[in-house]
């Protein structure tokens, strides 16, 4: 591979973390006038289309399924979800929002839609915004088959 390699790999790296933190501290921002917190919000949009139990929101979240399991239990708490019966597996229960989670996340969708306006605009247009989606896809899928390649789960648990 040699250095160049190497190099491209630390400033993608570096980039991805920078990003990381600018998505963390944008999604408080708007998570915040709903009571909610980023890390929140997250787990309450995996389970908005469906139920899922908290393994399969680990999994498309690309984070541990422990830190999973500690939010969806604060948002049961605070009745911003609810664990509901899984049919495929007794123990395993699926996390679902509540009507108040639902509500909680609808009241983020005015920033968040200026937000994507705002970086719509930023990328120059939709077909700049959807190549970037499908490159952060490609590097997601590079790194977990390199992860494969290496007999190293770069994903989440």
């Amino acid at each position: 591979m040699g250095r160049a390699g190497q190099d491209a790999l630390s400033r993608t790296a570096l980039g991805v973390f920078r990003l990381n933190g600018q998505f963390l501290s944008v999604s408080e921002e708007l998570a915040a006038p709903a009571g909610l917190t980023a890390a929140w919000w997250q787990v309450l949009g995996a389970v908005l289309p469906e139920p899922l139990p908290v393994a399969g929101i680990a999994r498309v979240m690309g984070i541990t399924r422990q830190s999973v399991q500690r939010i969806a239990d604060l948002l049961v708490r605070e009745g911003l979800a609810a664990y509901e019966p899984n049919p495929a597996h007794r123990r395993a229960k699926l996390l679902a929002p509540t009507g108040a989670g639902r509500a909680a996340v609808r009241e983020i969708e005015p920033g968040h839609a200026r937000l994507a306006a705002a970086l719509l605009r930023e990328l120059g247009g939709q077909e700049a915004f959807d190549e970037t989606v499908r490159v952060l896809d490609r590097l997601s899928a590079a790194l977990d088959a390199a992860g494969a390649d290496l007999g190293t789960d770069l994903g989440a648990e």
